[in-house]
């Protein structure tokens, strides 16, 4: 491996895999203000699904020495996730949401590392640096758009009991650099983290079918 800091090899490695997820013509038309908020809580739905199985995957190795770092209680989305889609769909948003096939895959792969530490890690740095980072200018694009505010329609990007989301995300990449992984764990790590990238854009790939939806409409 190289002498540079692990977060910064995962970042390298894995840069590509993260501009293809933002090349997405769902989110083009999203931060483009194209979308109902219906169309927007087809997203919010599938993420509902993934950090179930995620958060579920951290709960399950809080006390494993390698994943144990990246358990952050405070990160946990369900609560959030619900807030929006009650105010996006009313009380009976249960019944209007459902995970896609990809969504399904996702969650079948994030539950299928869980036990394996450096699998769940790949899964948590994907998603919630990504939230920490982008999500939080996706997250200001959408106050605009749709006029929400804090609780509910956009507090799955809200992290207000992580505190300074710089810091934060400094303090989340020393840790990746001082997990004690060789080599050979270090380049599962990255793979893993590659296949998140892809399993996550296929996700908003078949969110397609709801711009089509609407343009049809």
């Amino acid at each position: 491996m190289s002498e540079s800091p692990f977060s910064e090899v995962l970042r390298n490695a894995t840069w590509s895999d993260h501009e293809s997820a933002e090349d997405d013509s769902y989110l083009k038309a999203l931060m483009a203000g194209q979308l109902s908020r219906e169309a927007y809580g087809e997203m919010v739905a599938q993420h509902y699904f993934a950090y179930l199985a995620l958060d579920g995957a951290s709960k399950a190795l809080a006390g494993d020495p390698i994943a144990a770092p990246f358990v952050f209680p405070e990160l946990y989305r369900e609560e959030a996730l619900v807030r929006d889609l009650e105010t996006i769909y009313g009380v009976g948003w249960r019944s209007r949401i459902e995970p896609s096939k990809p969504t399904l895959t996702l969650v079948a792969r994030i539950n299928q590392v869980a036990d394996r530490p450096g699998g769940y890690v790949a899964h948590h740095y994907t998603r919630y640096m990504g939230d920490l980072s982008g999500g939080q200018f996706i997250r200001m694009e959408l106050q605009k758009i749709y006029g929400y505010g804090p609780g509910g329609g956009v507090d799955f990007y809200l992290f207000d009991e992580v505190g300074s989301l710089p810091r934060f995300k400094n303090e989340y990449r020393a840790r990746l650099d001082a997990l004690p992984l060789s080599d050979a764990d270090k380049q599962h790590l990255i793979r893993e983290t590659k296949l998140a990238y892809q399993l996550n854009t296929e996700v908003l790939g078949e969110l397609g079918r709801v711009v089509r939806a609407e343009v049809a409409a």
